[in-house]
């Protein structure tokens, strides 16, 4: 039995809409997937353990701070700069204070400039990977352990390098359940009023 041509053309656009639906979809996973492939704009990598080859050439890699706009914390480098050698491990601080009268929640988001050195540049262990919460008056340092992949020297684009600059911007996030329980039992909830 032949379809006509009204349901063949009602057919086909379900299935264009379909598609363009689980294209949207997959689209933020792919994007991160290859960001972090490729350290397309400025993505890092990250890794398991450190570099087994340190090379005797040194980098010197920036760090800065900044926070999302109303965001309630101060969060700064306990450094600015760190010369490092190619492949040898980097441990650089971050200082986070919570001078508010709450607890606030934060996840940290990053990249590197220039981009180009996104994809040589890992991080071991950082705290980025996870959300923070610092409670009223709460001041932190943060680690993050680093270091640059020795096959950056033979990528014509990368290879002359001198500086690479780490970027954290922190921005807000919903409290953990438990963490908004003992705040409202104390009563420093935002609750609205009606």
């Amino acid at each position: 039995m032949a379809m006509d041509a009204k349901t063949k053309t009602v057919t086909q656009l379900v299935g264009v809409a379909t598609f363009m639906g689980a294209m949207a979809w997959a689209s933020v996973p792919l994007y991160d997937w290859f960001c972090a492939v490729t350290g397309y704009g400025g993505t890092t990598g990250t890794a398991t353990a450190s570099s087994e080859t340190v090379l005797d050439r040194e980098i010197t890699v920036r760090f800065d701070a900044n926070t999302e706009k109303g965001f309630g914390w101060e969060f700064r480098p306990m450094q600015t700069e760190m010369t490092v050698k190619i492949g040898g491990d980097g441990l650089a601080f971050y200082e986070a204070y919570n001078p508010t009268d709450r607890p606030i929640a934060g996840q940290a988001g990053y990249n590197v400039a220039p981009f180009i050195a996104g994809s040589y540049f890992s991080k071991v262990e950082c705290f980025c990977f996870q959300e923070q919460v610092l409670m009223p008056g709460e001041r932190v340092e943060m680690p993050v352990n680093f270091f640059v992949d020795p096959e950056i020297v033979e990528d014509a684009d990368a290879k002359n390098l001198k500086h690479i600059t780490l970027s954290y911007t922190f921005y807000e996030i919903d409290l953990p359940e438990d963490v908004a329980a003992v705040d409202e039992g104390l009563g420093t909830g935002n609750t609205e009023t009606n």
